[in-house]
């Protein structure tokens, strides 16, 4: 009897085919499929936020005057703290490849120390991000949103290093003044009471008559100048702009209105950075389960520790996102 045996001339090429191609495992395949469909998903998010930001540049909002806070001190520090969670996110991808490499050396001992430190920098991230989140909900100045949907932000001149500057100035600095303490509305009796830390709520008279009796506030609309920065009105037009075009007093950001400029912003904010942000919190469910089957032995009674390497492509692609993420709404 005889038997043909074809060949098709693969035999021996690195792609041959069969179920090992590339010398990668069918997880890490797998894994890397996944990684470049998301970074479309993800580049797609960000082209959107460019050609918006392009269209809207009059009135998109400044980051070095939306992210100045930093958690328990009070005072203007201009991207300090989205500066710290992105170094913290930095260095738990380096923790992360020392986990993976001490895989390769089958220790764990050096694998459980650096998947938990992986996961803790990964809840800094994660609870930092939270923590922005509301904070910029809650706002911190007030704005004034016009007929043409235009935010009117209040401040005035400061010198700052031997120049003018123009500093924010929150609405209830200036109405409080003027009217006395307001607080939120209890819409149960139809009367304003008193809660610490609420932010007041103001009508646009109330606003109006606050900005004229102090006659160094002034009106920041969200039209840029020659210089590149946003025109500061005359005492005269702020008066005029805020009794003339006047709506809705605005407190923070949401979905609807942002007191930074383009509500569009707030929009692409929570959306990006929530989609990247549950990223992270899913990488960290992962991690922790990973971690505990470390500590149990299975990747040791497995002979290797290719599901930490699986984890640490998901990790560092996490990471690379968000260094575009930063990049596009924090320094750009």
């Amino acid at each position: 009897m005889n038997t043909t045996v074809a060949t098709t001339g693969t035999e021996g090429k690195t792609w041959g085919g069969g179920t090992d191609p590339l010398k990668a495992s069918y997880g890490k395949m797998m894994m890397w499929f996944f990684i470049v469909s998301d970074a479309l998903t993800f580049s797609a998010f960000l082209a959107a936020y460019g050609f918006s930001r392009f269209k809207f540049i009059d009135s998109w909002p400044i980051a070095d005057e939306v992210f100045t806070h930093v958690p328990f001190f009070h005072g203007n520090y201009p991207m300090i703290y989205v500066a710290f969670m992105t170094f913290v996110l930095i260095m738990s991808s380096v923790t992360m490849v020392l986990a993976v490499d001490a895989g390769h050396h089958m220790n764990q001992k050096k694998v459980t120390w650096y998947m938990f430190l992986t996961v803790i920098g990964g809840l800094i991230f994660v609870g930092s991000q939270a923590w922005e989140w509301n904070t910029f909900i809650k706002g911190e100045y007030g704005a004034v949103k016009t007929k043409g949907g235009n935010i009117l932000q209040f401040g005035e001149y400061v010198n700052e290093d031997g120049e003018q500057k123009f500093k924010r100035v929150a609405i209830a600095d200036f109405a409080k003044a003027a009217h006395g303490d307001r607080v939120q509305h209890e819409s149960k009796n139809g009367l304003w009471y008193e809660t610490e830390g609420a932010l007041p709520e103001y009508t646009i008279d109330e606003v109006y008559n606050g900005l004229a009796a102090h006659e160094n506030v002034l009106i920041r609309n969200q039209i840029i100048n020659d210089e590149g920065e946003k025109t500061v009105l005359t005492r005269a037009e702020s008066l005029k702009q805020l009794k003339a075009n006047g709506t809705l007093v605005v407190h923070g950001a949401n979905l609807k209105v942002n007191e930074y400029g383009s509500p569009l912003f707030a929009d692409f904010f929570f959306f990006i950075t929530g989609f990247h942000g549950f990223h992270v919190f899913s990488g960290v469910v992962i991690n922790i389960i990973i971690f505990f089957n470390v500590i149990i032995g299975t990747y040791e009674r497995r002979k290797n520790y290719e599901m930490v390497e699986k984890v640490g492509l998901y990790w560092h692609f996490v990471d690379l996102v968000w260094v575009f993420v930063f990049t596009f709404f924090y320094l750009v």
